[in-house]
């Protein structure tokens, strides 16, 4: 009977009172709510309640109980969900320039998104609460992501080591045998080594340079908060050269604020045109050790330049000998929008095009950085590359 009763209160609060509730009995008498399901019901019908479509009115101190009373009411996965439809439905992006209503927010990505597209209008006043919520969500994925990124990262230089010609009193005569197995000479009773493979040597030199190469249209947010943080840990590794550089219609580089997500994503624009062949001549401009340099295009490659150009550049920069790779979104959200036809014709010119999310990119790092064949990579990880899909025999 609890049972029966707890699934017909879950059904009133998801339909709402009224005679449509589907839970009403002829009587007119329906089902009785506890005080707890009856904020929980008023705090659905401010937001979902078509004829209350403005319970929440205009008053920002309204709307930050409102935030900070869902969050006590509801699962977390539930809060993130209200708080994305009430930006929708009540116009919650003005709110949040309130700073009493941020402090009620329940701190995620999607909001982190939704504070840098308001980045430019955010009042003083309201400034530094903003970046307390973007330092709480940059600090929690960093957390999440930095010693996976570390750790594939500083492996892969190790590996990649190994593979370079090393001087005789480096070479490790064990790993060389077993690379070269196959070249024994059973007359001579000996191996022939044509690879060898020498100790990995720690340095403290520069041995890779990265790029990020950042679209900042509004789709793509998601894609700078992540790029942000993983910026801001490889510009901690000494063995890594990092940059970091957003476009629309213009090239910002903010390789200079990298050890701080929170500046990096303030200093963001989101919107405007989109000129991917600009920002692409900008970042081949910098790249001085094109075989030791790692270039990934974030964008979903909408194009607002002339794509031939864009191309042809990519083409120039792989025929450089730089590892490019483009992706077509850095999140968790799903598959992204994005140009089919600019994403094979990437493709064909050597520049693997696909979705990556946050906990594959260390990965993919790795193998970039030892100049794997990411199509390998990418199949391995159940990545479908645009080649694979749009391409030739398509």
């Amino acid at each position: 009977m609890a049972e029966q009763r707890d699934r017909l209160t879950r059904w009133r609060l998801v339909l709402g009172g009224g005679d449509a509730d589907g839970v009403s009995r002829e009587d007119g008498s329906g089902v009785s709510l506890t005080p707890d399901d009856a904020k929980r019901d008023g705090a659905l019908s401010d937001l979902y309640d078509g004829e209350r479509r403005g319970g929440l009115g205009a008053s920002s101190p309204r709307v930050a109980r409102w935030l900070g009373d869902i969050r006590g009411y509801f699962p977390s996965s539930v809060v993130q969900v209200m708080q994305g439809d009430a930006m929708e439905r009540l116009g919650l992006s003005r709110m949040l320039l309130e700073p009493e209503t941020m402090r009620a927010v329940q701190p995620d990505v999607s909001l982190v998104s939704t504070l840098i597209g308001l980045g430019r209008v955010i009042p003083e006043h309201s400034r530094e609460t903003a970046r307390a919520v973007v330092r709480q969500v940059t600090d929690e994925l960093e957390e999440r992501l930095r010693q996976r990124t570390v750790q594939a990262v500083t492996g892969a230089l190790d590996r990649a080591a190994r593979t370079r010609r090393p001087r005789l009193k480096d070479v490790d005569w064990n790993r060389t045998v077993a690379a070269n197995l196959r070249h024994y000479l059973p007359e001579q009773r000996t191996v022939v080594p044509e690879r060898l493979v020498g100790y990995a040597r720690r340095s403290t030199q520069v041995e890779r340079e990265i790029i990020l190469c950042i679209d900042q249209s509004g789709s793509m947010a998601e894609s700078i908060v992540f790029s942000s943080v993983f910026g801001a840990v490889l510009a901690s590794l000494s063995s890594v050269s990092t940059r970091l550089v957003v476009f629309d219609t213009e090239v910002v580089d903010l390789t200079e604020e990298l050890d701080d997500p929170v500046d990096v994503l303030f200093g963001v624009q989101l919107g405007g045109g989109t000129d991917i062949n600009r920002a692409l001549a900008y970042c081949q401009q910098q790249i001085t050790q094109p075989a030791d340099t790692v270039l990934v295009l974030i964008s979903d490659l909408y194009e607002g330049g002339i794509a031939e150009e864009m191309v042809a550049r990519a083409r120039s920069v792989v025929a450089g000998g730089t590892t490019m790779v483009a992706l077509l979104a850095l999140s968790d959200s799903g598959q992204p929008s994005f140009d089919a036809d600019h994403a094979a014709a990437l493709s064909e010119v050597g520049v693997p095009s696909f979705a990556c999310t946050p906990d594959l990119f260390p990965d993919l790092m790795a193998a970039a950085i030892e100049r794997r064949d990411i199509g390998t990579w990418a199949a391995a990880n159940d990545v479908v590359t645009t080649h694979e899909t749009t391409g030739p025999g398509s």
